[in-house]
């Protein structure tokens, strides 16, 4: 079988084609679009968590297409010479060189399992020991306090008064509940007041703080429970990586000569 020069020219001509159609998204005003553009920002898109089907793709596509067209135009007009679009450019490098800059930082300074396990224990031993469910009424007179204790003693419910006289709206609503919390977590006098108390237990003089004076009843105590280390993990690991982020810029800072 022989081919004709002409028919061998035009096979060659259909295969190049192809082969550029299949590195281009599209060809906009006789200027091919790099499918590497669109994949770009597919990478983005997954970097996010977000799947990139088809249907993503298309959009996609129809993206850089449109962005295409809109640069083609920019440049006619001569928008990249304007001094807003200069100095637009200058912050935009500078962005993505620091970013750029951050990630490497983040990259060659890993934060180790090893590093992780020693925050997470430093974590359970800062926060070990005993949480309390309370219930507290904040009122602004001692007088009061006096009184809702009286009441409490003489059968009147905790909740009820709590709803009724609390200045603190937030648990008052719930009936003076703080749900659970270690000590720590509450003023010094309101604190050493609390972990006084047994399981049902109420303060039997007011107990004031910067707040007011507080009736607190202790209706629950229990040993405090961490959450496993695996589950955490992922938590730490941002935040150590954001710590050791900031010191490395603060330290660039530190050392940088600034007239």
């Amino acid at each position: 079988m022989k081919f004709s020069f002409s028919a061998l020219t035009a096979a060659v001509l259909i295969t190049t084609a192809t082969l550029a159609s299949a590195q281009n998204v599209a060809i906009v005003n006789g200027k091919p679009v790099p499918v590497e553009r669109l994949n770009v920002l597919a990478e983005q898109i997954a970097a996010s968590g977000r799947p990139v089907d088809d249907s993503i793709r298309a959009q996609l596509k129809e993206e850089v297409v449109l962005r295409e067209v809109f640069m083609q135009e920019a440049q006619k007009r001569g928008v990249a010479s304007s001094p807003e679009f200069k100095n637009q450019m200058a912050l935009a490098r500078e962005t993505i060189m620091i970013r750029a800059l951050f990630a490497d930082f983040q990259k060659k300074n890993p934060v180790t399992d090893a590093d992780l396990k020693a925050e997470y224990d430093q974590l359970v031993a800062a926060n070990s020991g005993k949480e309390y469910r309370a219930r507290h009424i904040l009122v602004e007179k001692e007088d009061e306090a006096k009184a809702i204790i009286k009441s409490l003693k003489g059968g009147a419910k905790f909740e009820d008064i709590a709803k009724k006289q609390s200045k603190d709206a937030g648990s008052g609503a719930n009936g003076g509940d703080l749900d659970w919390a270690a000590a720590a977590s509450y003023v010094p006098e309101f604190s050493e007041a609390m972990v006084k108390l047994e399981k049902g237990q109420m303060t039997q003089e007011p107990v004031k703080s910067q707040f007011g004076w507080h009736v607190i009843r202790v209706d629950d105590v229990r040993q405090a429970e961490m959450p496993k280390f695996d589950d955490v993990k992922p938590q730490i690991a941002q935040q150590m990586q954001q710590q050791k982020l900031q010191e490395f810029q603060k330290g660039l800072r530190d050392k940088a000569k600034i007239q």
